[in-house]
């Protein structure tokens, strides 16, 4: 069963455009992760967003604990940062050589309810195991981890897992496991949308979709992947995009200043 699937390449992943995911990339650009008001008013107004619903969005935001408020200045909460530095390494992973080896991942657990079995296929594909018959996961040993300390606690004893050498040939269990055209398909879509966007809203929603296709790469070692393989540029391309979104913050921030 393959687990990473990827977007659909005529949409690419394109999701509406919201305030709330404006406001985060922008403070995520500031250093600190914290705007004034006024400031964040001038920012989202490329996006199409007013005042009014700036305002009621980083209230709704401050309420769900998003973002803390102080005198009038906006910044994002310790957990955000957190799940903001996770989603930085899911974007760009840390990979070691590859020597043959398989991370496998076997759930042992019976008995668990629908919810519970779903939210560990969850964490196990975000992982970037794919699922080779029902509870066996796996993939190249090329991550710079292990695997049993990734587990949430609470998961950990349902999985056991395992190092193997499978005897079928890598790159035809790759390609087994994942749907390799398809994902290079969208994100070569992906890239074009990105070289043509100009508009800032939609630029900001084609980035959106990049970080969601990223997140799916299965982040292969080199030898299993076809050629001319998307991932590098399109991360390259995300980077540039993150670049331009600082120097946006930066200029208004000196502007500020002065």
């Amino acid at each position: 069963m393959r687990r990473n699937v990827a977007e659909d390449p005529g949409e690419a992943g394109l999701r509406p455009l919201s305030a709330r995911s404006v406001v985060l990339s922008l403070l995520l650009g500031a250093d600190p992760p914290e705007l004034p008001v006024k400031d964040l008013v001038r920012l989202v107004e490329p996006f199409g967003i007013g005042g009014s619903s700036l305002r009621a969005a980083l209230s709704r935001m401050v309420a769900a604990g998003d973002l803390r408020r102080a005198d009038g200045v906006h910044g994002l909460s310790d957990r955000l940062l957190e799940r903001r530095r996770r989603q930085d390494e899911a974007v760009h992973p840390r990979t070691r050589a590859w020597h043959g080896d398989w991370e496998t991942a076997v759930i042992t657990a019976t008995g668990r309810g629908p919810a519970e079995r779903a939210d560990l296929r969850a964490r196990l594909t975000d992982l970037r195991l794919a699922e080779l018959r029902e509870g066996v996961w796996l993939r190249p040993a090329n991550l710079d981890r292990r695997l049993a300390a990734e587990l949430p606690t609470a998961l950990a004893g349902a999985v056991r897992c395992f190092t193997a050498r499978p005897e079928e040939p890598a790159a035809e269990l790759a390609a087994v496991l994942w749907p390799l055209d398809e994902w290079a398909a969208t994100a070569r879509t992906l890239l074009g949308r990105a070289d043509r966007a100009e508009d800032p809203a939609d630029r900001f929603t084609t980035y959106a979709a990049v970080v969601r296709h990223l997140r799916a790469d299965p982040v292969l070692p080199a030898a299993l992947l076809p050629a001319d393989w998307p991932g590098t540029p399109l991360r390259a391309a995300y980077d540039r995009y993150r670049r331009e979104l600082t120097d946006s913050v930066r200029g208004v921030s000196a502007g500020r200043a002065t």
